[in-house]
């Protein structure tokens, strides 16, 4: 039998439900919007809102590769474009008038895929070994959230939700036990991203006091004028009328006009400079150095990101395969893609962070999988930070790994992640034996 549990945030009466040693409220709206159009908040409600479903998914394209390294990652949600909903976790024996630090998730996938009730981001352990709530948010992706002309079709439409989301937190999270003055942004990849522009917007101090940026691709998150120019004209033939399913089918090719401009193009949803809500592009550093005293930052990335993506180049993987001279080909490729798009980036950002006044440490996560072909790649930190064995122990990036060494690096991971977002310094260097190091400031490792 599920035990049902009644919130009464400002937004109206919310039923969530206890999951063994945690309490999730699912699928809450934080925002409305028609296509294309900046969102609006929900409408406040009267009626007790059954909180007891996942969030739909953003409709996208389902990506066999995806489901092969990170498993059924989609497994059971709906999609739809209108996915501007978010769902909160909070530990079960929450005492009354306790507030803890809250923790809000923006999920990556390149803009384009994943959800922020994807099963392999269940933030449950986390919450429940370290007393933390955490809000998982889903919002916008591709053509529906990440590209626009500025003019009939507004650019940053998912950056604009994830700002709803946080207001909502702002408004609301009280009522779950959290304190809206102890917020923590964090997000992988995409999502890292995001929040890293979040902090580019005049809003952000009064968003969210700390940040958690894992690997971010800040190297490819400039210059994109020209590229996302000839992505929106091809995207012209999509109208505020044209069936979601069409609307999916010619993302892929709005995206080929990408494949021309380098490594960027592996990216070729994102944000856009100049465009409401973030600066011109040559004004973002002097943006970033206003809300530093305010943020505190952790940002980092693993030793071997760019391993992730070789399946995905068979050109490439023709040469990694050769005997001998395979390894130092991947080893070369590998380091100088990680260099190119996260680590070189990532030192800029936290340098110019400490010059303004700000805060931040620097990480690096080394841990993989013992024989794994993947090795420590892009999004090796998620089974580590959301593990759970019924959604990651068959993936293909864990495998070789037993559960009980995921769980032995993951606690101590969570633990890191948590004591930042309460608060607690982390002095001027530290570590997870055989995991993770990091830094205070941007020295390298």
């Amino acid at each position: 039998m599920i035990t049902t549990l009644t919130f009464t945030p400002p937004c109206g009466p919310v039923l969530g439900w206890a999951d063994g040693d945690v309490v999730r409220a699912t699928g809450i709206p934080y925002a409305v919007a028609d296509r294309f159009t900046a969102p609006a908040a929900a409408p406040d409600w009267q009626e007790p809102f059954p909180a007891t479903e996942p969030a739909p998914a953003c409709a996208q394209v389902r990506s066999p590769f995806l489901e092969e390294v990170l498993g059924g990652a989609m497994d059971g949600l709906p999609q739809d474009e209108h996915c501007q909903r978010l769902s909160v976790t909070l530990p079960r024996d929450l005492t009354p008038g306790e507030q803890l630090p809250v923790m809000v998730w923006i999920h990556g996938g390149s803009y384009t895929t994943g959800a922020g009730d994807a099963p392999i981001m269940d933030p449950a352990r986390l919450v429940a070994e370290q007393r933390v709530v955490v809000v998982n948010v889903t919002y916008r992706l591709g053509l529906f959230g990440y590209l626009g002309t500025g003019h009939h079709r507004p650019a940053n439409l998912g950056l604009l939700d994830q700002i709803e989301a946080f207001r909502w937190v702002g408004r609301n999270i009280a009522a779950f036990g959290g304190d809206p003055d102890q917020v923590t942004a964090f997000g992988q990849s995409a999502g890292a991203d995001a929040v890293a522009h979040l902090m580019a917007t005049p809003e952000a101090p009064a968003l969210f006091r700390r940040a958690i940026l894992q690997s971010p691709p800040l190297g490819i998150s400039r210059g994109r004028q020209k590229m996302n120019a000839a992505m929106a004209a091809a995207a012209e033939v999509v109208t505020a009328a044209t069936p979601v399913e069409e609307v999916v089918a010619l993302q892929a090719e709005v995206a080929a006009h990408a494949a021309s401009f380098g490594l960027m193009g592996a990216m070729a949803f994102g944000t856009q400079y100049g465009h409401h809500p973030l600066p011109a592009e040559e004004e973002v550093d002097a943006a970033w150095d206003k809300v530093a005293p305010h943020i505190d930052v952790l940002i980092g990335h693993t030793t071997e990101e760019a391993r992730f993506f070789l399946p995905t180049r068979p050109a490439l993987l023709r040469w990694v395969r050769l005997p001998l001279l395979g390894p130092l080909v991947r080893r070369a490729v590998v380091g100088w893609v990680t260099a190119e798009v996260y680590s070189r980036a990532i030192r800029r950002f936290a340098r110019r962070h400490v010059r303004a006044g700000g805060t931040a440490h620097t990480y690096r996560l080394s841990w993989a999988a013992p024989g794994n072909p993947y090795g420590a790649a892009h999004t090796i930190d998620l089974p580590l930070l959301f593990g759970h064995e019924r959604t990651w122990a068959h993936t293909g990036l864990v495998a070789g790994a037993t559960w009980e060494e995921i769980e032995a690096h993951g606690r101590q991971v969570r633990r890191l992640w948590a004591g930042f977002a309460r608060g607690e310094p982390l002095g001027d260097a530290g570590r997870v034996p055989g995991a993770l190091s990091y830094r205070r400031g941007a020295r390298p490792f």
